[in-house]
């Protein structure tokens, strides 16, 4: 197997998924932000006849219904050094919870590197499974998602009560 990519149906929207070989490379929202270019996701194939998007639309029908907190997919999000820094510290965010910029930075090197922090995870390839919905402004607020903030806020609901989630828009 090569690089191959499939759209899904999810309850936010339309999903595409990128695969290469046996590993998840990215999921992509309609109008995602920093999409890379489709030409290099390879051909277009069926979701339910290939095995790593079948076990990603499993795994994430069953976080969107509450079933799952966690996913264990086998990924390989292609970045720098620094991004792939950063994504590993998404992943280990906890269901339910969110960090701030500011406190990745200071994990990853110091607050210096908040603006460099932010767009590594501007660019995660692979939303939601690579949880960077879970990253807020300083003061809790919820900023950009290449998904749309709908959709930032929707996934942030999904993971703890509406009204602390909701209170992150002001």
């Amino acid at each position: 197997m090569t690089a191959r990519h499939a759209v899904i149906d999810t309850r936010i929207g339309d999903l595409t998924l990128v695969a290469d070989d046996a590993a998840l490379t990215g999921i992509y929202f309609p109008g995602h932000w920093t999409k890379p270019d489709d030409t290099t996701w390879g051909e277009r194939v069926e979701a339910g006849g290939d095995p790593v998007f079948t076990s990603t639309r499993t795994q994430l029908e069953q976080y969107f219904d509450g079933e799952r907190t966690t996913f264990d997919l086998p990924v390989a999000p292609v970045g720098s050094e620094f991004q792939q820094r950063v994504w590993a510290v998404l992943e280990r965010i906890p269901f339910g919870q969110t960090v701030t910029y500011g406190q990745i930075a200071v994990e990853i090197g110091g607050r210096t590197v908040a603006q460099m922090v932010g767009q590594a995870v501007g660019r995660n390839p692979v939303s939601i499974v690579i949880p960077c919905h879970r990253v807020v402004g300083a003061d809790g607020s919820l900023t950009g998602y290449a998904g749309g903030l709908e959709r930032k806020l929707f996934l942030l609901e999904l993971e703890e009560p509406p009204e602390i989630a909701a209170s992150k828009l002001f």
